[in-house]
């Protein structure tokens, strides 16, 4: 039985029609890309365009076998999840709301729409989501590498033949410094790099080689093109254009590097799912 279209009525489970969880999903996304812009967190948006539209592909994928219909509780509860995302993003979203907002919010879409008996069909995506904040967490547990980070931009630029010296993580040059800060360090872009390699091997299976070779490489790209950044940086600073450092200091010149960095770790992984597809069954491990 319909009710004015917004939900058929089927024994005791209620399916909300798929054009209704659309349109509320397709809610949740403008706000919380609006969140990001407004909080100017735009390397954090760009890498959460990885993650989401990693989910969907997934979902779509697998859209023929997704069952649907959810029943009062789930309903009441993933509303209650819905409600509580969109009260928060209309206060000052950043922080945790940024990196776990997506998985919470797809877990009170997914309520709706198949209940609590059936979420587990989704879990290849929220754990692609929970991946979009684990950065969050690991950066409370790593420690800080700054020291790394200036000593290699240090270096960078002394085998590329400038006049440096290295003082306690300012990185001087005869007419200009910067010093390398913890926000600075890469840290963050590496853990990112980290969380789209579990991505990577949610949905391509690999052998125990490969699996292991793509977190190390990802990390290293990670911490690479960040010395880079910090490297240029140190140029720019010994240049009388205060706006154009300002530029590739800022959130815009940093997004350049966040999508050198995945475009790089895009490649290797096309490579590698390539060798591996490549090999024979009896060269396989």
């Amino acid at each position: 039985m319909t009710i004015r279209g917004l939900s058929i009525y089927t024994g005791h489970q209620i399916k909300i029609p798929i054009i209704v969880l659309l349109g509320l999903m397709s809610c949740m996304l403008a706000l919380y890309f609006s969140a990001n812009l407004r909080a100017d967190k735009v390397a954090h948006l760009a890498m959460s365009l990885v993650f989401l539209c990693a989910a969907l592909s997934s979902l779509w994928d697998r859209r023929q076998q997704l069952s649907f219909g959810s029943n009062i509780l789930s309903l009441g509860l993933g509303t209650c999840i819905v409600a509580g995302i969109l009260y928060q993003s209309f206060r000052s979203p950043a922080g945790w709301y940024l990196a776990f907002a997506p998985v919470v919010a797809a877990i009170g879409v997914m309520l709706l729409a198949s209940g609590y008996q059936a979420i587990g069909q989704y879990r290849t995506e929220l754990l692609t989501l929970f991946c979009l904040g684990l950065p969050k967490l690991l950066l409370k547990f790593i420690p800080d590498i700054s020291p790394f980070t200036a000593q290699f931009s240090t270096y960078l630029l002394w085998y590329s033949g400038f006049s440096v010296r290295l003082t306690d993580n300012l990185i001087q040059l005869p007419d200009g410094a910067v010093r390398v800060v913890p926000s600075c360090s890469g840290l963050n872009l590496m853990t990112y790099m980290f969380a789209i390699t579990l991505i990577f091997l949610l949905m391509f299976p690999l052998p125990t080689t490969e699996k292991i070779i793509a977190p190390i490489v990802a990390v290293t790209l990670g911490f690479f093109i960040n010395g880079i950044r910090v490297a240029l940086l140190a140029l720019l600073s010994t240049q009388n254009n205060p706006a154009l450092f300002d530029y590739w200091h800022s959130n815009d010149g940093a997004l350049l590097f966040v999508m050198l960095t995945v475009l790089l770790f895009g490649l290797f992984c096309w490579w590698i799912v390539c060798q591996t597809q490549g090999q024979s069954p009896e060269e396989a491990p």
